[in-house]
């Protein structure tokens, strides 16, 4: 199928039939489905696109109405909305659509259009308007729908007709486009690109006194609605049909690049912006970053005269200036005798510049930056493009600061993967070494793995690209552990300092100060940048010098600043981690950032069980990368103590953002280092290994004992309350039930004294204990009290729980109402904590209670959703849970096939080695036999058997 919203929303089958869709608010709901096509959109804003600012109450459930109602207007076997937790996501190709086409084509001839290729500009610009049938989703706009997209889409069409004009300008065309440029000039009489090309094509046609007419009416037009005057742009073309000069695109004195420009559109025209604006444009950024390569793509898409200056290769002096000369075509012969008394390079090029307006092109200012500030102070006439380090400080410098090409985030889709620059780059750059690559489903991972690795940096990437030459891919992403020696073989074209990746930072290394080079040096013990309080810490330098140092690194881009957090960029990291241990500091600094980040890990702990559980997440999060890392170096350096206690101070960290399988990886291997029996003075830090390790499903594991074994034993209150829940978890509650964990309880509070959160845990695990033991009030109201507990403590992820609970009891009792309210309250909690895992453990939840309402295919969303958050999060207890779920439905609904298919696939999700996943596995076989009872009986059960 085929999807159009470049006008009306159609549906158009492969033989040209067009699909009826519906009425215009299922047209506008498909539209809104299509601006996101392959990408989930939140029910909220859909919603919103919907019904605007105020919709009707139950709009929750007018959508799924809606949904199901698109679903149903799809051809049979052509169904793509996919519910998703999150929303909904039409599973549809983006090339499908023609708006997504419509800007893939019209880039593509922008690109041809900025690399010469008028023919190809022109045919593909005009294949891309073609697509167009009318007003941008005109079945989604309005007082609700998307005007901000359809302005968007508009903007992009009426850029594009600029373009397809531009190309046909240049090859001639003039006759045919003047009745096209006067209508644009009259739709858009602010627009200023359509009346300069009006006037180039009067011109090149023989009507200079219509075009200068043309200039007039722009002046005027300008004056009186904004009270501006036309820009240089649309003067200079003024001037040139003056002096009957009108010329095509301009023809600036630029290096000429041997390969295509890829990504930093968002940039290109930040800088277009700024240099119409200010006189001085500064492109700031770590070598390798592309900021030369910027600066000339920038500079090649200005109107105008061009001058490129390379600074890179130059010393303080007359050096400079006489640079500039040169780049200009001036020789000393025609300007005042350079011996007369007083006069410098600097004055003769003064005066050569009195009267010329143009953009000089400044690369590689940071070491010269005395001359050329003396440069661009005596030259107020011309506007100046630099690149540098660090920004030069002069008055009225305007700042474009570049870092690496956006890259894939962890766990992004291998479906988007062409989307993001950095991949784009490397593909590109790979065919031409090697023409038969192409990213696959089987190298898309090594592909974003090799372009996360090098930050996104144009030169690495390029480098690491070179290698597939003579190397696969997957043999490039094994080698950049030793990334400098790997790209080592860059462009001879190049600079030298640009030709490998090891002579750009050591460029920039050789231009830091001492006090500057020992931070630098010192800051690649963090791992995920650091705040500057941890930098300060860690780094053990005076206050003062530190944070002076520090200022210059970032000045001199060796360091980012973003968020209030530092960080160097992975290849920069690598070459100052060589000096670190050169420097003889790597083990000390190891160990001063273990210790900063064990202390942290504990107070942050505190913190979890109160009110300011998110805020203490979010600084977790923040810090995830160094707390990891400072818990494998204490594992490889043998640091028992630290190391265990770290798991236990990240135990509830990594239940609470579900990425338990990370920490039992984690805790496995702190394990081998603890040995089979908990070291003096560790036992709660050995407990909290093994119950971590057990939620992977690792093979044998040392023995803990019982919940209340594990208790006894300590000779001190457990500094990691979450021990009692884990330890429930891992193997099963007491063999007395609601009595037991009562009992463990009260010796848990003789050891501990008065604690709201463990006396609300213990609360909730009596009521769990009863709920299952059929004491139906006894448990409600023990759940009751863990709910107060943990509302008052402000722990959002034990009223999660044990709102959950209460879900459940209230549906087992026969009231709906009352389970969907403790529902909806605990769902608004887990999208707070953000879990994935305890998402899906909700999800399925609230699917059991749908599922015993009888509202089968509400169940079945929901069993779904948990199924895709747990897959995600390598949950395997939740994984199966949902997929028995599923063959509970499938059940019911008759399809005994797809029951079996579910439970076994629930049975095979490796089950085994702790208390949950056998419960777990129990379950399971108990459906099975009960589909194998209704496979016999040869029909399917009733709409009341479960």
């Amino acid at each position: 199928m085929r999807f159009r919203i470049l006008g009306p929303t159609q549906v158009v089958l492969a033989d040209g039939r067009e699909v009826p869709v519906g009425g215009p608010r299922l047209r506008a709901l498909l539209a809104l489905l299509l601006l996101d096509a392959g990408r989930v959109v939140s029910a909220e804003r859909l919603i919103d696109g919907l019904y605007g600012e105020h919709p009707p109450r139950g709009a929750a459930n007018a959508l799924q109405s809606q949904v199901s109602r698109l679903r149903q207007a799809l051809p049979a076997g052509h169904d793509p909305v996919e519910f998703h937790p999150a929303g909904y996501r039409l599973a549809v190709d983006p090339d499908e659509v023609d708006a997504y086409r419509f800007e893939r084509l019209a880039e593509a001839g922008r690109r041809a259009l900025v690399d010469g290729d008028w023919q190809r500009a022109s045919t593909v610009l005009r294949e891309a308007l073609e697509l167009w049938r009318g007003p941008a989703l005109a079945d989604a706009v309005g007082p609700a729908g998307a005007p901000v997209q359809a302005a968007r889409l508009d903007e992009l069409r009426l850029a594009a007709t600029e373009d397809r004009v531009e190309a046909d300008l240049a090859l001639g065309v003039h006759g045919t486009l003047v009745a096209e440029l006067r209508e644009l000039v009259v739709a858009h009489p602010l627009r200023e690109r359509p009346r300069g090309q009006l006037m180039r094509a009067l011109a090149a046609l023989g009507r200079p006194a219509e075009a200068l007419a043309e200039f007039e009416d722009a002046r005027h037009t300008l004056a009186e609605q904004l009270g501006t005057d036309p820009s240089a742009e649309l003067a200079a073309i003024h001037v040139a049909v003056l002096r009957g000069a009108e010329r095509g695109p301009a023809d600036p004195a630029l290096p000429s690049q041997l390969t295509t420009f890829v990504g930093r559109e968002e940039e290109l025209t930040r800088v277009g912006e700024l240099l119409r604006e200010r006189r001085l444009v500064t492109l700031t950024g770590p070598g390798g970053a592309g900021k030369t390569r910027l600066a000339i793509e920038a500079a090649g898409r200005v109107d105008g005269e061009v001058r490129f200056v390379e600074l890179a290769g130059l010393t303080d002096g007359p050096d400079v200036p006489q640079a500039v000369l040169s780049a200009l075509g001036l020789r000393d012969a025609g300007l005042r005798a350079s011996g007369e008394s007083g006069w410098q390079t600097t004055d003769r090029l003064v005066e050569a510049l009195a009267e010329r307006r143009l953009l000089l092109v400044l690369d590689n200012c940071e070491h010269v930056l005395v001359d050329a500030a003396r440069l661009l102070s005596a030259c107020p006439a011309m506007r100046v493009l630099a690149t540098s380090r660090e920004p030069l400080g002069l008055a009225g410098e305007a700042l474009c600061p570049l870092s690496g090409l956006t890259v894939p985030p962890i766990g992004a889709s291998a479906f988007h993967a062409g989307e993001y620059a950095a991949v784009g780059l490397f593909v590109q750059r790979a065919v031409d070494v090697a023409p038969d690559f192409r990213v696959t489903p089987v190298n898309v991972e090594t592909v974003l793995r090799i372009c996360r690795a090098l930050d996104g940096l144009p030169l690495a990437i390029e480098l690491a690209a070179a290698r597939l030459r003579g190397l696969p891919v997957a043999e490039v992403a094994a080698r950049l552990d030793d990334r400098f020696r790997l790209l080592s073989t860059g462009n001879r074209a190049a600079s030298p300092r640009h030709r490998t990746l090891r002579a750009v930072v050591e460029w920039s290394w050789d231009l830091l100060n001492d006090a500057e080079r020992e931070v630098a040096r010192r800051l690649t013990v963090f791992a995920g940048g650091a705040t500057l309080e941890a930098a300060g810490r860690v780094c053990e330098l005076p206050t003062a010098e530190f944070v002076d140092a520090l200022t210059g690194l970032v000045d001199k881009s060796f360091v980012e600043m973003t968020g209030g957090r530092y960080r160097m960029l992975e290849t920069v990291r690598a070459f100052c981690a060589e000096r670190l241990v050169e420097a003889g500091e790597a083990d000390r600094l190891r160990r001063a950032h273990t210790a900063y980040f064990l202390e942290f890990a504990w107070t942050a702990s505190d913190h979890l069980r109160c009110a300011e559980q998110l805020h203490w997440l979010r600084r977790l999060d923040a810090e995830r990368d160094n707390l990891h890392a400072a818990l494998r170096r204490a594992t490889a350096a043998g640091d028992a103590s630290d190391a265990a206690g770290m798991v236990a101070a990240l135990s509830f960290y990594w239940w609470l953002r579900g990425i338990r399988g990370e920490g039992a990886r984690l805790a496995t291997d702190v394990l081998e280092l603890l040995g089979t029996e908990a070291p003096p003075g560790l036992r709660e830090e050995f407990a909290l290994c093994v119950y971590n390790a057990s939620l992977a499903g690792s093979g044998h594991l040392p023995s803990v004992g019982t919940q209340s074994s594990v208790i006894r034993s300590l000779d001190r209150p457990p500094r990691q309350p979450f021990l009692l829940y884990l330890s429930g978890i891992s193997t099963g509650p007491p063999a007395g039930g609601a009595d037991d964990v009562d009992e463990l309880m009260g010796e848990l509070r003789r050891l501990v004294g008065p604690d709201t959160w463990i006396t609300s845990l213990g609360a909730m695990g009596s009521g769990a204990s009863l709920m299952w033991s059929g004491e139906w009030d006894r448990a409600r109201t023990a759940l009751t009290t863990a709910l107060d507990g943990f509302r008052s403590s402000g722990d959002r992820w034990g009223t999660m729980i044990t709102l959950g609970a209460l879900g459940e009891l209230a549906a087992w009792r026969g009231d709906p109402e009352a389970a969907g309210a403790h529902m909806d309250e605990a769902m608004g909690l887990v999208e707070a904590l953000g879990s994935a895992v305890d998402q899906a453990d909700m999800l399925r939840t609230r699917g059991e209670i749908r599922l015993r309402a009888g509202d089968l295919a509400a169940a079945h969303d929901d069993f779904a959703g948990a199924l895709l958050l747990a897959q995600r999060s390598g949950a395997p207890e939740f994984v199966a849970a949902a997929r028995l779920g599923l063959a509970q439905v499938a059940r019911l609904r008759g399809d005994l096939a797809a029951a079996r298919r579910f439970g076994e696939e629930a049975l095979a999700g490796g089950l085994t080695g702790w208390y949950v996943g056998e419960a777990a596995r129990a379950e399971i076989i108990l459906v099975l036999t009960q589909i194998t009872e209704a496979e016999k009986a040869g029909a399917a059960p009733s709409a009341d058997g479960a």
